[in-house]
């Protein structure tokens, strides 16, 4: 009887783990979708140390393109 116990408290254990890594990469995953790292003034920053003169056009374009990737990996990651 105590084997059953033992037994039944590793697999919840093990289950326990497998679900909190799920949801917490599930969670992640939204978060960074909603909240992109990369934001308009960090890439104006980037071209600005690159030695370049960004119009704000092109960071706008940069920035819709980073964000265009992104949802493409995304989706293509859900398949």
């Amino acid at each position: 009887m105590t084997f059953v116990w033992i037994l039944l408290i590793i697999v919840a254990l093990v289950a326990g783990l497998f679900g909190g890594v799920y949801i917490a990469r599930k969670q992640f995953e939204k978060e960074v979708s909603e909240h992109p790292r990369l934001t308009p003034d960090a890439i104006r920053e980037m071209m600005s140390q690159m030695g370049q003169k960004p119009s704000e056009a092109k960071i706008q374009q940069t920035y819709r393109n980073i964000i265009k990737q992104s949802k493409a990996a995304a989706s293509k990651s859900k398949k």
